[in-house]
Parts: structure tokens; sequence; C-alpha cells
């Protein structure tokens, strides 16, 4: 059997020295979500490409994504985005990886259950679900309610969206008109229980206050 071919970095990727320098240190997705988990979580809106977030050492869920993607296609995966809707909450973006055909996922986020996933679920869905009974906003609902098509970001490569110090919007605009997919009926949302309290305290451990979603009802 013919050998999967390594992802190749865009040839416009070209990054800093300090920037080409960290990315050499990732060895395996887990190092990638430890760097994430080590910068700070940034509230402000925007979006900037990976090479930024190395300059400034912070990320927002989105640029983070889109940081772990990149750092995934320099491992030799595809640079792979996800987008999850939820209702009363944050959105959050995960990038997907596969590894022996199973799918995981690296991600930044403000609360620390929405994060990294071991390369052990079988389809996509599989590893959306993993997420769902720890989706939750500061009142302990459960919000999660879609996901997205995959969407690989090597259709923007001509705009060099891993080195650019431009917005990346466009990519979040994009997002917004990408496929998505329930994960339960409608009829069953109204049943949902709330997370219980220590769930929630593990959650949120270690947030940032202006970063958090303020959802109705608080």
């Amino acid at each position: 059997m013919r050998a999967k071919k390594r992802e190749e970095p865009a040839q416009n990727a070209s990054f800093n020295p300090e920037a080409s320098r960290l990315f050499k240190q990732f060895k395996k997705p887990h190092d990638v979500q430890l760097f994430l988990n080590s910068i700070k979580y940034k509230s402000e809106s925007g979006t900037i490409s990976p090479g930024e977030v190395v300059r400034r050492r912070e990320a927002n869920c989105f640029e983070g994504a889109l940081f772990a993607a990149a750092a995934l296609r320099l491992l030799g995966h595809r640079p792979v985005i996800v987008d999850m809707i939820a209702v009363n909450d944050d959105d959050h973006v995960i990038a997907v990886f596969r590894q022996n055909g199973l799918y995981g996922a690296v991600a930044k986020s403000n609360t620390t259950l929405l994060r990294f996933r071991e390369p052990v679920y079988r389809t996509l869905r599989e590893l959306v679900m993993s997420y769902f009974d720890f989706y939750c906003n500061v009142l302990g609902q459960k919000t999660l309610r879609s996901y997205s098509n995959p969407v690989d970001l090597s259709r923007f490569d001509t705009r060099n969206w891993m080195t650019t110090t431009g917005n990346l919007d466009y990519i979040g605009d994009y997002l917004n008109v990408v496929k998505h997919h329930e994960v339960l009926p409608v009829r069953y949302r109204r049943v949902l229980s709330r997370v219980e309290n220590d769930l929630i305290a593990v959650c949120f451990s270690g947030s940032i206050d202006e970063g958090l979603f303020k959802p109705r009802g608080q």
C-alpha cells in the first residue's frame, strides 16, 4: 500500500526565525496544545495569523484553531478546522487531525474542558460530541447545537493566512456559509439537564473574566 503523502506547507508560508524555531519544537499534536495553554487568552475580537500569535503570545479561540492548524500542517497533517455553533454562549473552533484513521483535535479555549482531544474518535461527529457535556455557559446550560463540515485552510494559501500581519476575519465569514449539522433534534433541547456545579467550577477554573460570554438570564 502506498504511504500517505505528507502534507507540505504552502510555498508562500515563510515564517520569521522566531516562529520557525517554535514550530520546529512541536513533535506531536499535544505539544501544540501545551503551547496554546501557555499563552494568554485574548478577549478582544479580530483574527490574527499564526505568525502573529507567535509574536504576541496571545490568542482567542479562533486564532488558536488557526495556529494549531498551521502547526499540525508542519507535522504532516492537513490544516483543517471545524466550527461549533452554540446558543446563549460563544461559538468554538477546533483544529482537527487524523492519526491511524481516527480523529483528534487541538483547541484554544477560555475554559479547561474544550481543548485537546486524543485521536481516538472514529468519525467527526464522535469527536464533536465528546465536547457536548462540557460545552456550557456560566449558568450551566449545555449550549452546543451544531458543527460545520471540515474546512481545509489551504484554500486560503494565496492570501498568506499563516504569516500575514493583516486581519483574517474573512475566514470567519467563510465559516458562516459552510454547511453545519445539528447535534440533536429541537424537541430534545428542552429536557437537557443542567451541568453540575463541581463540573462548572472545573470548566471555568483559571478563565479570564473579560473573555467569558455573558449569557441571557445571568
